[in-house]
């Protein structure tokens, strides 16, 4: 039996999920700029992800925030294109099948809401992000989709989602 629950963020959440995120990023040794650290949807991914066809999801256990991920419209190709967003763990959430689940949250939202297309970028030094990207399906392109203004992002990927 899991002793943790995935569950949309709560407003209580932010400063976990902040802080989890810039955690994580540091341990990759991922640039400060460019990236998901400098974002200011990190101040309050609550209202970040309020609205349609948006939603973060975090990883609860024992109280405690150990992960998350978010999907939402692709800037510049809202309609069709959903963007699997700021998908971190801690260590201890790693290698419990806890990605998966998550990506498969989100992915059927995106579905859900009637996007044809998720997109996914990343790192080419994150590489078990990576492969569990390639295991659910994504595959990589040559150039970024819309304008998420991390370009420090050198990875992109998409799975269909038709």
């Amino acid at each position: 039996m899991n002793t943790w629950k995935i569950r949309e963020i709560k407003p209580e959440d932010n400063q976990q999920v902040k802080d989890l995120i810039r955690s994580v990023l540091v341990e990759m040794g991922v640039p400060k700029v460019g990236t998901a650290y400098e974002d200011k949807a990190l101040d309050d991914m609550t209202l970040t992800y309020e609205g349609e066809r948006r939603e973060y999801f975090v990883v609860e256990e024992n109280s405690k925030i150990i992960g998350g991920a978010g999907i939402a419209p692709l800037t510049g190709l809202e309609t069709e294109v959903c963007e699997l967003q700021k998908m971190y763990f801690l260590p201890e959430a790693r290698g419990r099948g806890i990605g998966m689940q998550m990506i498969n949250k989100c992915i059927d939202f995106g579905r859900e809401h009637g996007f044809t297309k998720c997109y996914i970028e990343t790192l080419p030094y994150m590489e078990n992000a990576r492969r569990l990207y390639d295991k659910n399906g994504f595959e990589v392109i040559e150039k970024p989709l819309g304008d998420t203004g991390h370009y420090n992002c050198t990875v992109f990927m998409t799975k269909e989602l038709t």
